[in-house]
């Protein structure tokens, strides 16, 4: 006799389980590699055929060549077989499998919890509520297979669906008391390997022609910020991160080696905010130009960029404030300033020589700046995100031929020039501006809002910020990329849209995922504290936290228990008027042994009293004629035959 795990499957219990490993494996389908997605479809496709034709299963052979062929094209894929991208892949190619080998109840359960298991991976690429919501969906059908598997083929649909429901509800108060109560572990979700953070863009530390014309035609967000204090303009909006002063003619880099930290005097009051940045495994803080106050573990670098002690792997919130209006040191050790007097030799020989005739026109560095933005001004230049490919010597080609070029352009242009003329200068990236949603009050910084600026140092005022970009498009500092570039240029849709409706919509959706990201995603120890702080619990250390973890699941567990335990079953009208006439016979010493039906009950009496079983009768015509006959209307006549056996003497 076998065992009820190894108790075979009936026909309708593979679509449960086919639909629990589509929802669990789909959503990887948009990060794994092509023909990983194709070969997990082709499995579940070819078992799905299987189940409807009701063919044989393959046997263990051929299963073992698919397991080899898999796990040789994840190791040629990935180099590996662990890892977060090569174990998921292994792990939705088992899945898949699994369904080859369904021939017992046993096998069934293997699917629902690798599904379960499944359920937990997609939050390793994504915690967004999309991603959220599609999980919840995933994890009741998964339920509602578990329940089918072991309930056999008497459950319908309908009943099952409910039933999953319920125990999916039921899960809520220990959810709700393991998010607030559970220890918060500072670090990324499960101290996941180097490529769990793969993937990530943004800002680089070097630039090229082009590179932040490329970045700027992205949507995604870069970071978020609340202002604490009066919002400054959007013009003086400048998010300073790395400071590139190395040029080798074709690309800017950060010179390596210590750089004496900047001294800074500040000529207005800071302003105080709170930054949320996405995850870009960079260390900028990308504080506001310039920053007076840092968060703990952070420093500003000798190039006033603030950075963090670690590469942001993961969503990170900060206070920070600044001061917009401030003087670097108007004193500067000469080997910085050589170095920011450096150019290539043999690269750009007309920007050189430009420069040397502004310089040896005038003695003025201020003259010679405003003959660089003049030119700027004076001729033919364009602000595009499809600047022209430029060859070996970029800068002539960009300032005497294509005339045509985003930010970075001109702003390494701007510091040839300054360079070649004896001005030390340097390049800046960063952001400029953003978008305040009116919703929530925070400030949103997309990708499509970096931008690259010009610093020169003047003798007695130190280092000073140009940006030769507001020459030549004002509309860039005053009100944004959107407004700066002409109709017809790659922006995304999101940065584009004019319509009322739509912005509205966007702001809507973008407040929704904000809140998620801080009251959800960013619970972390710190908020933890503060939540515990304002329900009386001041000083919670993870033992204090884990006591009432204990205490309140115990209390929740024993709270279900005694509800499962003392619920009364729900009877129908027809049942309960018959339990009324059963009790009536107990006081009469007439007792319904266990399982014994009407009709049997019925027979016994009439050998025994049979005027009390010719009051009965009538009872019993009604009830089975209630519960099992056609008629609608018998449920009045049985309430009367039950209240004439109740009055009987």
């Amino acid at each position: 006799m076998s065992t009820p795990a190894k108790q075979a499957l009936d026909h309708g219990c593979p679509p449960w389980l086919i639909a629990s490993a589509l929802l669990t494996i789909a959503p990887h389908f948009e990060h794994q590699p092509l023909w990983l997605s194709a070969f997990s479809a082709a499995l579940l496709v070819w078992a799905t055929w299987l189940w409807h034709q009701d063919q044989r299963l393959p046997g263990r052979w051929p299963m073992i060549a698919l397991v080899g062929l898999a796990c040789s094209g994840i190791f040629v894929e990935y180099r590996t077989l662990f890892g977060r991208d090569a174990g998921v892949g292994m792990l939705v190619i088992f899945m898949a499998m699994k369904l080859l080998e369904l021939r017992s109840r046993r096998d069934a359960n293997i699917i629902t919890i690798l599904g379960y298991f499944l359920l937990l991976t997609h939050y390793l690429y994504s915690q967004s509520i999309p991603t959220g919501l599609w999980l919840i969906a995933a994890l009741w059908i998964v339920t509602a297979a578990q329940i089918r598997v072991n309930g056999g083929p008497l459950c319908r649909i309908r009943e099952t669906l409910r039933y999953a429901a319920m125990i999916c509800l039921q899960g809520i108060p220990f959810m709700l008391v393991l998010f607030v109560l559970f220890p918060r572990i500072s670090g990324p979700l499960w101290g996941l390997p180097e490529d769990a953070h793969a993937g990530r863009t943004g800002l680089s530390d070097s630039m090229t022609p082009g590179s932040i014309a490329s970045l700027a035609q992205s949507a995604e967000i870069a970071f978020r910020v609340r202002f604490a204090d009066p919002l400054p303009a959007t013009a003086k909006l400048y998010w300073r991160g790395p400071v590139l002063d190395n040029f080798d003619g074709r690309a800017w880099r950060s010179s390596a080696g210590a750089i004496p930290r900047e001294t800074l005097t500040f000529d207005s009051a800071p302003i105080r905010y709170e930054t949320t940045l996405e995850a870009n495994n960079q260390r900028w803080l990308l504080a506001l130009d310039a920053p007076s106050t840092l968060p703990p573990d952070s420093s500003l670098d000798g190039r006033l960029t603030a950075q963090g002690r670690l590469p942001i792997t993961q969503r990170q919130r900060v206070q920070l404030a600044s001061s917009l209006d401030y003087r670097l040191n108007v004193e500067e050790s000469p080997k910085i300033l050589h170095q920011n007097l450096a150019l290539p030799a043999r690269f750009n020989p007309q920007a050189r020589s430009l420069a040397a005739s502004w310089r040896a026109e005038t003695q003025t560095p201020q003259a010679i700046i405003d003959k660089a933005l003049e030119l700027f001004a004076s001729e033919r230049f364009a602000y595009t995100l499809e600047p022209p490919l430029l060859g070996e010597n970029s800068i002539d080609e960009f300032l005497f031929q294509t005339r045509r070029g985003f930010c970075e352009h001109y702003a390494a242009a701007f510091v040839v020039l300054m360079r070649a003329a004896g001005i030390p200068a340097r390049v800046v990236g960063g952001y400029l501006g953003g978008e305040q949603n009116p919703l929530d009050g925070y400030w949103v910084i997309r990708q499509s809002d970096a931008h690259a600026w010009a610093e020169v140092w003047l003798e007695g005022r130190g280092w000073r910020r140009i940006d030769p970009t507001a020459v030549v498009a004002p509309a860039r500092v005053d009100s944004g990329i959107s407004d700066a570039l002409p109709a017809g240029e790659p922006l995304p849709a999101l940065v584009q849209m004019r319509g009322t409706w739509l912005r509205n919509l966007r702001h809507r959706w973008e407040a929704l995922n904000n809140a998620w990201n801080q009251q959800i995603l960013g619970y972390d120890p710190q908020r933890q504290r503060e939540l515990l702080a304002k329900l009386g619990l001041p000083d919670s250390d993870w033992r204090s936290m884990a006591t009432m973890l204990g205490g309140l699941g115990t209390l929740l567990m024993a709270s279900m228990l005694a509800w499962t335990l003392y619920q009364h079953p729900k009877h129908d009208p027809a049942t309960r008027l018959w339990h009324t006439a059963l009790r009536h016979l107990a006081r009469r010493q007439v007792h319904c042994a266990p399982g014994e039906t009407p009709l049997a009950l019925l027979r016994r009496i009439e050998k025994t009293d049979p005027k009390l079983a010719q009051q009965l009768n009538r009872v019993v015509e009604c009830y089975l004629l209630t519960r099992y006959g056609d008629a609608g209307d018998a449920l009045n006549p049985l309430r009367d035959a039950v209240a004439q056996l109740t009055r009987w003497r």
